[in-house]
Formats: structure tokens, sequence, C-alpha cells
């Protein structure tokens, strides 16, 4: 038996297709209250409804599990939930754990980020090698991420708990039915909404070759190893090039990276006011400026991890949208 947390998520109901395709009896965790629609179509997937916060309504969902996958996470690219997002990512981290040792469940997958490892100088090429860093991170998620981390690691150094970290990069493709932060850029763009950009790159890898990741992680990978997931490095322009290919709708007003900073900071309050989907924020031009020389070399070598191309992911990321109905062109 196959636990998911986080299985409605993003990456999650992904994962959960995957697993579920490939044969897997799979229980997936849901917070109260949270919605399922990501997941509902995919057949003999068993929900079960549980609190990271509250261990004993979690505990409950380890019985008879064989390999838990922890993606469940507050992320966010704002600064005002940072309360919210160290418990739950830190506090819930170390409740799986637990549920995990207590249970005597195999094998945990966690769901880290790159920006939980040692950052080096840009140009420098970033590997598992550096380590996770608590006390240098940008923002409140990666340091909830790297904390959460190096709770996982010290239950496997103390022979507490077999368990694989994952660390992917930005997360493209289809099956974004929450419309994360960076997708938001897709929609606003094709809707005429987004009234500029800004220069920067990052890396970004296809989601579904991600889930892929996780599952020969669980697989493959010798207890206690971390893994980084991303694809290529990849400019703004670069999406603007293929958004303006697939739709035929030309880019918006490109400024300077200084201007946009500046007026990101106001931006926080008009999100949390409106609740709208936040795009560029202090951490978001900061993550696009900071270093994107990543590499997945483990991962290909011990995990067959091999990341389709850019341009296809976000060719069926757009093609996606346009299929609900999210965007139209």
């Amino acid at each position: 038996m196959i636990l998911v947390t986080g299985g409605t998520g993003r990456l999650g109901n992904v994962l959960v297709r995957r697993l579920v395709e490939l044969g897997g009896k799979v229980k997936v965790l849901v917070a109260p209250k949270m919605p399922v629609d990501s997941i509902k179509d995919v057949k003999g997937v068993e929900l079960f409804e549980g609190d990271l916060l509250d261990y004993e309504s979690l505990n409950k969902a380890f019985k008879d599990v064989d390999i838990v996958y922890h993606l469940a996470a507050v992320v966010s690219i704002v600064s005002y939930n940072k309360d919210l997002v160290m418990n739950v990512n830190v506090n819930g981290t170390k409740n799986i754990i637990k549920a995990c040792i207590s249970n005597k469940v195999r094998r945990l997958v966690y769901t880290s980020t790159i920006h939980a490892l040692s950052e080096p100088k840009k140009g420098t090429t970033i590997t598992e090698d550096l380590g996770f860093d608590a006390e240098h991170t940008k923002g409140d998620y990666d340091k909830s991420k790297a904390l959460a981390s190096l709770e996982v690691l010290k239950s496997v150094k103390q022979d507490e708990l077999d368990a694989v970290i994952v660390c992917p990069t930005g997360i493209i493709g289809p099956y974004d039915f929450s419309v994360s932060p960076f997708s938001q850029y897709v929609v606003n763009y094709v809707n005429k909404k987004q009234f500029f950009y800004i220069d920067g790159e990052y890396d970004f890898v296809d989601v579904r070759d991600v889930a892929e990741g996780m599952i020969n992680a669980a697989k493959k990978a010798k207890k206690g190893e971390v893994f980084i997931l991303s694809g290529s490095k990849t400019s703004v322009n670069d999406f603007n090039r293929v958004l303006e290919k697939v739709t035929g709708i030309k880019p918006p007003f490109r400024v300077p990276v200084w201007l946009s900073y500046f007026a990101s900071f106001f931006s926080q309050v008009y999100y949390q006011i409106t609740k709208t989907t936040p795009v560029f924020t202090p951490y978001s031009i900061q993550t696009l400026q900071r270093n994107a020389v990543i590499s997945h070399d483990k991962a290909a070598k011990e995990l067959g991890f091999n990341p389709r191309n850019f341009e296809e992911s976000y060719k069926d990321q757009i093609e996606w949208f346009k299929q609900r109905g999210i965007i139209k062109y």
C-alpha cells in the first residue's frame, strides 16, 4: 500500500495518476475541507482525511502502508504566510516521520526543493553535494523545507527511518488544477492581463518527469540519498517566445528588474487584499535572478531520470489550460 500526502496538489495529483497507472494501491491523505477535484477522475484511490498538525488524525492513515510520498506543504512566494509555512512544513513533517517510524513504513520519499540546498555563487553548478542550508535561505518556504529535510536526514542517521529526498526545481506541465503562481503568468498573458514582464531565468522541469523520478527514487535509491530533479535553464523570454508561437499573442512590456522589485513590495498588499494568485513578488523576482545552473546528473545516473524538452512541457501546459477553459485564444 502506498500513501501520498499532498496528493491533490500540483505535483501530487500527477504522482497519484502515475502510481495508479502502474498498478499501485494508493491512499491519499487529504486535509479537512480540501478540494479533491484534481483526482476525482482517478479510479481506485482511497481518500483519508487527516491533518499534518494532528498526529492522531494522520497516524490512522499509515496502517499497512509500505511506502509514503510526503508532498503536502504550504507553498508560498509571499512573506505574510510565515507562521503557517513554518508550522505545516516543519512540524507537519516531524509528524510524518513519527508516523512512519511508529508504523514501520519501509520507505519515505520526501519532496524538498532545490532552494533548500546551499547555493553557491552564480554560475557555479548546484549539486546534491552542497547539502541543506537552513541559515542562508532566501525565503520562509525555502527555510522551512531545509529544516524539514534536515529532520528527515537526522532520522535516517539515527537508523530510525529509511528515507530518500528529492529536490525539484520549478515545475511546469499539465494538470495544474489550482493554477500555481508561475502558471498564473500564462493565464494572465493569454487573457491580456499581464501588463509587464522582467528579464530572468530559472530551471524548469516537467511535472510528469518529477513524478517518475520520485517513483524511481522509491524503487532504486540507496537509503538517505538526495536527488535533484531538474530540467533545463529557461529564461522568461523563452516562455514568452513559446506563448507567442502557440497563441499568436505578443508579449507585454519588459520593465527593469529594479523597478519591478520596488513595485512588488506594494503588490503583496494587493494580493493579500484581493486574495488573487501572485506572480511577481520580491521572492519570485529574486528567484529569477538567482543561480540557475543546476545538475541532475546524479538522478540521471542512478534513477534513469531523463526530463523532456522545455518547449514540449510548456506547450502541453498551455494546451491543458485551453482544454479546461482556463484560457482562450
